[in-house]
């Protein structure tokens, strides 16, 4: 279930002209029943909230007063997240504005006291922000809104945006709408909601929460799904220099490619996309080739093995991702131990919506191919995962038949793919996939019925970094570039930029312009230092005669300005 949570306005969402007709009630009733969280979040404050709406204890909690209250019904505690405007402040708008209402931190008036608010704001030197809400004025500490509030209720119950839908009409309901995977406007909502809304309900008010929740219930929004882009994961570029993409919920992935093939690469790319994206994930590691990955907390080193109960502890924070080291376990005793931390995970998102996706590399170490299928617990709904493995045939067939989403890479890769489709039995054309170039993938959509495509992977931006430091200062090795000069008179090794720079400011002009009309260095550029950009640009100084004997100067102080300055 990816929607856990839901998150509703008051006024002009749930409620008509202040109040929330029954049917409405016994809706959210139907939903709760689900298993969801419900939420309100709303301007009032929380004492007339009680008063108009008797029934607001069906909610398992409340942010009030625009984000600056938190409230548990369930045992009616109080968090403020700000202070109250000081007294002085107060008592000049009393005596220049009405009405006035003040809450335990905001204050509120109507149109059009916005200028006198603000003239008042000014002149006391206070750090405090308006916001308005269908003609009223609100004025509240800065950084305070509803998706503040909505975050910081997350928080304490360990839950992520990641698994809210929001509802709303107004202006103020922009921050919280913006700030939930998926956001929805009842018919009634403002224009500028209805803009940013990913789907419109057919009906105002609590008709339209209505029919938000019978979809909810009916199918988990999934119709939603193809509007939610904002949120895809980007896996590189397709031939025609588009991204290639796909929904962060649903996608099963079987990641496999040979040694070497560049599969950790995109596996570390991947990462990179989930931690931008603040998904959650549980990347179980057996050889530790994950130790330095940025963004995540490691448990378990090749001497002391993990314990489910600590990597449970850690993913209570949706924000905290967590790379769980087998080193210390036994070879044999790793599928117990996955199938151990598999179930409790498959618990906890059930519970929480997290962790948004499981992982695990070199799958064969886990999952192997000889074991029973029954062993393993995995639930029939089990989505979001990427298992990271060699080929297909060391897999156990219970994740074979999960998979939806097949990425090949290396040079068996066409090969892989077309056992994986003899293994699920759906047709290929023998044509369909082809060998690959270095730094490409197949990537097959096995459910769509659609054919493979040719993507270029992306590359991790804390590898770029420390490639980029190598090409400036390291040695390149066979991706050296060598001054060889016509009938190779010359063998001069340049093994990084900077020696590169170097010889070719001492180099004869004959060796130089030899190499230059044959485009050597911006052959060597895209495909050694793998700078497109730059290379790009020293490719127009080859072709461009104009440069002639500055082409050399010209050269060097581009990847002067981008290497070595």
């Amino acid at each position: 279930m990816r929607y856990l949570c839901l998150a509703a306005d008051y006024d002009g969402t749930l409620a008509t002209h202040g109040k929330v007709e029954q049917e409405v009630i016994e809706a959210l009733y139907r939903l709760k029943a689900s298993t969801r969280q419900l939420i309100l979040v709303t301007g009032r404050v929380m004492e007339e909230l009680k008063v108009v709406f008797p029934g607001y204890e069906i909610f398992d909690r409340i942010v009030a007063e625009n984000g600056a209250l938190l409230y548990k019904p369930a045992t009616k505690e109080e968090r403020l997240l700000g202070e109250r405007p000081p007294e002085p402040f107060i008592n000049e708008l009393h005596r220049q504005v009405k009405p006035l209402s003040v809450g335990k931190v905001i204050v509120a008036t109507w149109e059009p006291h916005q200028n006198t608010v603000l003239e008042a704001i000014k002149k006391e030197g206070l750090e405090l922000q308006v916001i308005f809400n269908k003609g009223a004025v609100m004025i509240l500490p800065a950084g305070i809104n509803k998706a503040k509030g909505l975050k910081e209720t997350l928080k304490e119950m360990n839950m992520s945006l990641h698994n809210v839908v929001a509802v709303g009409d107004a202006e103020n309901d922009n921050a919280m709408l913006n700030a939930a995977e998926c956001a929805v406007a009842v018919s009634n909502a403002l224009p500028a909601v209805q803009h940013h809304a990913d789907w419109i309900t057919d009906h105002p008010h609590g008709k339209g929460v209505i029919q938000l929740i019978d979809r909810l219930l009916e199918n988990d929004l999934q119709d939603v799904d193809c509007k939610l882009t904002r949120h895809y994961l980007n896996l590189g570029q397709r031939t025609t220099g588009e991204d290639f993409s796909v929904c962060p919920y649903g996608p099963n992935i079987l990641l496999s490619g040979t040694t070497k093939s560049g599969k950790s690469t995109m596996a570390t790319f991947f990462l990179e996309k989930l931690l931008e994206k603040n998904y959650q994930f549980c990347l179980i590691d057996p050889e530790g080739d994950y130790l330095q990955q940025p963004g995540a907390v490691r448990i378990g080193d090749s001497e002391h093995a993990p314990a489910v109960e600590e990597v449970l502890s850690l993913l209570n924070n949706p924000m905290q991702s967590v790379i769980v080291s087998i080193l210390a376990i036994p070879l044999d005793d790793r599928p117990r131990f996955f199938n151990s931390l598999l179930s409790a995970l498959s618990q906890m998102r059930k519970e929480t919506g997290h962790p948004h996706w499981i992982i695990a590399d070199e799958a064969h170490h886990m999952l192997p191919a000889p074991a029973a299928p029954s062993y393993y617990a995995i639930p029939d709904d089990f989505k979001n995962f990427a298992f990271i493995s060699l080929s297909t045939e060391g897999m156990n067939e219970a994740v074979l038949n999960k998979i939806t989403l097949v990425i090949s890479m290396g040079d068996d890769a066409a090969k892989a793919i077309m056992e994986f489709s003899r293994f699920r039995n759906i047709q290929l054309k023998e044509n369909a996939v082809t060998p690959l170039q270095k730094g490409q993938a197949w990537v097959w959509d096995v459910t769509a019925g659609n054919e493979p495509v040719l993507i270029k992977t992306g590359i991790p931006v804390h590898l770029q970094q420390r490639h980029k430091k190598k090409y400036a200062t390291g040695d390149m090795d066979y991706n050296s570039f060598y001054f060889r000069g016509p009938e190779n008179k010359l063998n001069l090794k340049a093994y990084n930029l900077i020696v590169f720079t170097q010889m070719a400011s001492g180099i004869d002009d004959e060796t130089w312009f030899y190499h230059l009309k044959r485009k050597d260095y911006s052959n060597w550029l895209r495909h050694s230092v793998h700078d497109e950009e730059l290379a790009a640009l020293v490719n127009k100084i080859e072709i461009d005669e104009q440069y002639g004997a500055g082409s050399r100067q010209a050269i060097v102080d581009l990847i002067n300005d981008r290497y070595t300055a």
